[in-house]
């Protein structure tokens, strides 16, 4: 089946999605989730199969974390879909709405998107989050996974798929786009048959996506995601945020990947900060002010202060002060998310104003910068544009809204 072939049969899906009811599809995401469980054999021996190939090939740690499934991983992949269902649907929903004074009645409601293609690299629990978070919205999904996890996706969207079948919605409401890079160009020249295409990986991919599609994008950023520690910080807690949002899983776009300390607070929190980073495993990539209060700081290259490390790699540097911090921001920042440990309220204030970026923290870490988190379910991506969506894409954001207007007969003057 060629491509053009399947954008028309999810236009075709699309369509009958548009009017479903929020009941079926929620029977659709449990049958979903239901048929993934029941996979879990078959999908965990075709990720092992991506990710020994991975790793005979030379990928880095960081790549092989992102492609691999664990059992525990895919159960939550299916619990994914069943907190899906429990979402309130965004589709219907009245944004706005009022009463002209001829007696004309307009209101503003949420539509799907309609034809949605994701192009996204490694992660196949993106498979089972983008095919549920379009399905709920009302949207088909036309999936173009990387070759790395060929195997995975293949695998993941058999399962949806039957369970897409088992509650008696179109198959082709999610499929996956197989072929070589001509394909991907099939996609971004698709304008017409795909409504939106939502890259989702390296700036690499992103950036040949924004510049060469015809097809409207929507841009997910790589996260060069900074915590400026302020001379007010609770040392503790500064720690044990850097700690977290560092450490606990660096190969994603909202860990941290450059810490800022104040001059005024580095001689008693540096060394401290130091030595938790190298108990955590984490080479510090550091210029000469951070490098006086540890040997084991790595001398910082000129570019490294742009660098997404996406591994327990950390750039750090001593600012003099608040403006500093967010001129340092402003000049490497991705616009994803950045992050103030501060007790003085009028320093967050500045900074939160101050910092453009899709997610701006105070005294929390970075990790919290996701759909999941925010409350929204699973999510397609971190947004860093500023068109249409921003920030973590939920339900409501990967719907559109139309104007309906009722009236009695009324004609404009």
């Amino acid at each position: 089946m060629t491509f053009v072939d399947q954008a028309v049969r999810a236009r075709t899906a699309a369509r009958a999605l548009a009017v479903l009811t929020r009941t079926r599809k929620d029977a659709a995401l449990h049958a979903m989730a239901d048929a993934l469980a029941a996979a879990s054999d078959p999908v965990l021996a075709a990720n092992a199969l991506d990710v020994d190939a991975a790793r005979a090939a030379g990928t880095s740690a960081a790549l092989v974390d992102r492609l691999t499934l664990t059992p525990s991983r895919l159960d939550a992949m299916a619990a994914g879909l069943r907190a899906l269902a429990a979402l309130p649907d965004p589709v219907g929903d009245v944004v706005r709405g009022w009463t002209n004074p001829n007696g004309v009645r307009v209101r503003q409601v949420r539509v799907p998107l309609g034809v949605v293609g994701i192009i996204y690299e490694a992660r196949p629990n993106v498979t089972a989050d983008a095919a549920g978070i379009c399905l709920k919205a009302g949207n088909a999904a036309l999936l173009r996974g990387s070759s790395s996890t060929i195997n995975s996706n293949r695998a993941v969207m058999a399962a949806l798929r039957a369970g897409l079948a088992a509650a008696g919605l179109p198959e082709d409401a999610v499929q996956l786009v197989e072929g070589d890079r001509g394909v991907t160009g099939e996609m971004m020249a698709a304008r017409g048959l795909v409504d939106v295409l939502i890259p989702r990986g390296g700036a690499g991919l992103i950036n040949a996506v924004v510049d060469g599609s015809k097809v409207p994008v929507i841009e997910t950023g790589t996260g060069n995601c900074h915590l400026f520690v302020d001379a007010s910080a609770d040392e503790d807690m500064a720690i044990a945020i850097m700690l977290n949002a560092k450490v606990q899983r660096p190969s994603v776009c909202n860990a941290l990947e450059t810490l800022l300390v104040h001059a005024d607070i580095a001689g008693s929190f540096l060394p401290r900060a130091l030595a938790a980073l190298a108990a955590a495993g984490v080479t510090v990539h550091g210029t000469p002010a951070v490098a006086a209060y540890s040997a084991d700081v790595v001398p910082a290259g000129p570019d490294e202060f742009d660098d997404e490390y996406l591994s327990l790699d950390l750039a750090c540097d001593v600012v003099e002060g608040l403006d500093a911090a967010i001129a340092h921001i402003r000049a490497h920042t991705t616009g994803h998310s950045e992050t103030i440990v501060t007790s003085d309220r009028r320093s967050a204030e500045v900074f939160t104003a101050e910092v453009d970026a899709a997610a701006v923290l105070v005294n929390a870490s970075s990790r919290f910068v996701d759909g999941g988190e925010f409350g929204f379910g699973a999510e397609i991506g971190i947004s860093t544009q500023k068109l249409h969506a921003r920030g973590p894409m939920g339900l409501v954001e990967m719907t559109s809204t139309k104007y309906v207007v009722d009236g009695d007969g009324q004609v404009r003057a």
